[in-house]
C-alpha cells in the first residue's frame, strides 16, 4: 500500500497523519478484500483551498470536509474482478503495478471543527472522513438510506478493527 500524502497546510496534531492514512487505507482494503496492492493520494488542506477544488470539480462554492476522487468506476461498490479485464488494465500503475485508486482532499479545518462538534478526538476525524472517503474511492456512496447505512457500518467497523473509536 503506497500513501502519497502531501501537506498543503500543517496541522499542530498530536499524531502522525501520514501513518493513520495508512493504518485506515490499509484497513479499508483488508476489509473489502482487496486482492491488490493499491495506491491513494492523500492531501491535507484549508478551508479555502477545499472550497476552491469544490467549486471546480462539483460546481459547489463551499468548503466541505473531504471530497474523493476515484481513477476508476467501480460497477460494483468494492467488488474487484471487473478489474481482470483487459479494459481496465490502465487502472495499474505502469511501474509498480498497484492499483491506482485515487486522491482522497481532507480539510484539516473541518478535521478540527468537526472533531469539536461530534465530541471526538482529531484522530478520530481524521481516520473517519480517510474511511469514508476510501469507500467512495471504490465505488460506495451514501445517496440512499440504505447506501448510507451500509457505508456508516463499515466506516465505524473499520475504525473499530484499527482502535479508532470515538473517545
Amino acid at each position: 500500500m503506497t500513501v502519497h500524502l502531501e501537506l498543503e497546510c500543517t496541522p499542530g496534531w498530536d499524531f502522525d497523519v501520514e501513518e493513520v492514512a495508512r493504518l485506515v487505507t490499509e484497513a479499508v482494503l483488508d476489509t473489502e478484500k482487496c486482492p491488490y496492492e493499491a495506491e491513494v493520494g492523500v492531501t491535507l488542506t484549508t478551508n479555502e483551498e477545499i472550497r476552491l477544488i469544490n467549486r471546480e470539480q462539483r460546481g459547489i462554492d463551499s468548503p466541505t470536509d473531504v471530497l474523493s476522487f476515484p481513477m476508476t468506476q467501480f460497477p460494483q461498490a468494492g467488488d474487484f474482478e471487473f478489474l481482470e479485464e483487459n479494459e481496465y488494465m490502465d487502472s495499474f500503475h505502469p511501474d509498480t503495478g498497484e492499483l491506482m485508486l485515487g486522491d482522497i482532499v481532507i480539510s484539516a479545518d473541518r478535521v478540527e471543527a468537526q472533531a469539536q462538534e461530534y465530541g471526538h478526538s482529531l484522530k478520530r476525524e481524521y481516520a473517519f472522513l480517510i474511511a469514508h472517503s476510501m469507500l467512495h474511492l471504490i465505488g460506495y456512496d451514501h445517496m440512499e438510506p440504505d447506501d448510507a447505512a451500509r457505508m456508516e457500518q463499515k466506516q465505524d467497523a473499520i475504525l473499530s478493527s484499527v482502535g479508532i473509536t470515538r473517545d
